[in-house]
């Protein structure tokens, strides 16, 4: 039955792609009627979330780490990625006097422990095979890493009042500051995660000084969404993509485009195909270069997102697609490691981003970086990237040009020079948050 349902859902996206008015309206339609699934009752919750403290025997405590979406689904996309490195960090190197557990809500809310998970992924063997309740005592810490829209808030709130500290990481608030790069239901469902987390965290960790500043601001803006203090802190991913240790399993389709690049210039794109990363203007540059003679290749690498169907159609059709213009929809990790080890530079042209993974990832391979002047990027790159300004295609097409001009007389500038943090060292940036409450910022109700 649930291969049928996915059948149909693919079938009807497809049908409405075409249409973006008629698909935002089908999607906000879907999404009320979701949304109505999802309101869990207390009396649903309630004999397994009672409401009294629990006090510990044993002096370790929980640090319950939510996977909640990604026990359901695992896209290999930016969120997942940095969950299931975060997580692996934690279970490998658990803050002093603590036990790290990932957990779960079900379909109707309740918490269990994600022991299956763990088991499956390889995380742990001493798990139990039965994923059984969540039990909480006093003290104990909930932190989800995770973004999973439909999340029982009233049933954490029940948890809360057994002592248990909650903690969420938030990537950014982009729907909410610029809900016309998505779909309406989505934006919706956005906004209401978004009230749900200011209405149960006791901290809120954003990947980012540049995000953190911006949720703040938007709380003084907005400060009727919460009537407590809201203690902000930031840390910055890690990355250990190596193409060293992966070139051994890149796929056949990428050994042929790698052959295929080393003939030219090549610039590469990483990320979701979706309005705000601004492929369509740096598709336009590249054409405007190749009109002028420039041979240069162009590398996309992501997956068809959201409100680019006119887009994806344009590049599966495009007269160069495979010979000078490439997109893998579907690459791996080690795909993606030796496209950056075998291109010229990075262009990284989003509108808006709360990190930008894909600069750090670039840095460890040495990778020189074309990137859209936005505080984020420079708060990731510093001096150490070419930026560019302006939203068509001839103020990109004249930046690349100058940018081929400073690469071909060695006076780009260089990304090796950042310092990209690995794993263990962004998690030691994060427990100074959720474990030591060693806070950026404090923000306080008018």
């Amino acid at each position: 039955m649930t291969i049928i349902k996915k059948q149909i859902t693919q079938m009807i996206r497809r049908s409405l792609a075409p249409f973006p008015l008629l698909e935002d309206r089908a999607r906000l339609v879907y999404y009320c009627i979701k949304n109505m699934k999802h309101s869990w009752s207390a009396n649903e919750v309630l004999d397994v979330n009672t409401t009294h403290k629990h006090y510990r025997l044993a002096e370790v405590r929980q640090l319950l780490v939510d996977v909640s979406q990604l026990v359901r689904h695992d896209r290999q996309a930016g969120i997942e990625r940095v969950v299931r490195s975060v997580l692996a960090e934690l279970m490998k190197n658990p803050p002093s006097g603590m036990i790290v557990k990932p957990v779960y809500a079900n379909e109707f809310g309740v918490f269990f422990y994600a022991n299956h998970f763990v088991r499956t992924f390889g995380l742990g063997s001493e798990f139990d095979e039965v994923n059984s309740p969540v039990n909480v005592y006093a003290d104990d810490i909930f932190y989800c890493p995770d973004f999973y829209l439909t999340f029982p808030f009233e049933s954490l709130k029940r948890l809360k009042a057994r002592g248990l500290k909650c903690i969420f990481t938030m990537y950014d608030i982009i729907p909410i500051r610029s809900p016309h790069f998505f779909w309406t239901a989505d934006v919706l469902a956005h906004f209401k995660w978004f009230r749900g987390v200011l209405s149960v965290a006791d901290g809120i960790v954003t990947d980012s000084q540049t995000v953190a500043n911006d949720l703040y601001g938007w709380l003084m803006e907005n400060h009727n969404y919460r009537s407590s203090n809201l203690p902000i802190g930031y840390f910055h991913l890690g990355s250990t993509i190596s193409v060293a240790k992966y070139l051994e399993k890149v796929d056949v389709t990428t050994f042929d485009v790698l052959e295929k690049i080393r003939q030219r210039p090549t610039f590469l794109m990483v990320g979701t195909l979706e309005p705000r990363k601004g492929h369509a203007q740096v598709i336009e540059a590249i054409e405007l270069l190749w009109k002028s003679g420039a041979d240069i290749n162009l590398v996309i690498v992501g997956k068809e997102g959201w409100r680019t169907h006119a887009l994806a159609a344009r590049l599966a059709k495009h007269a160069e697609l495979n010979h000078r213009l490439f997109w893998l929809n579907n690459a791996s990790d080690e795909s993606l490691a030796a496209l950056y080890a075998g291109s010229t530079a990075l262009i990284a042209a989003s509108y808006n981003e709360g990190f930008g993974l894909p600069l750090i990832e670039a840095a460890q391979h040495e990778l020189p970086i074309i990137a859209r002047d936005i505080p984020i990027f420079r708060e990731v790159a510093g001096k150490h990237a070419f930026y560019f300004n302006g939203l068509d295609a001839v103020a990109l097409r004249d930046a690349i040009s100058n940018w081929l001009l400073l690469h071909e007389m060695g006076e780009a500038p260089r990304s090796v020079l950042i310092s990209p943090l690995t794993w263990e060292e962004s998690v030691v940036q994060l427990t100074k948050c959720i474990i030591e409450d060693r806070w950026y910022l404090d923000w306080c109700p008018v």
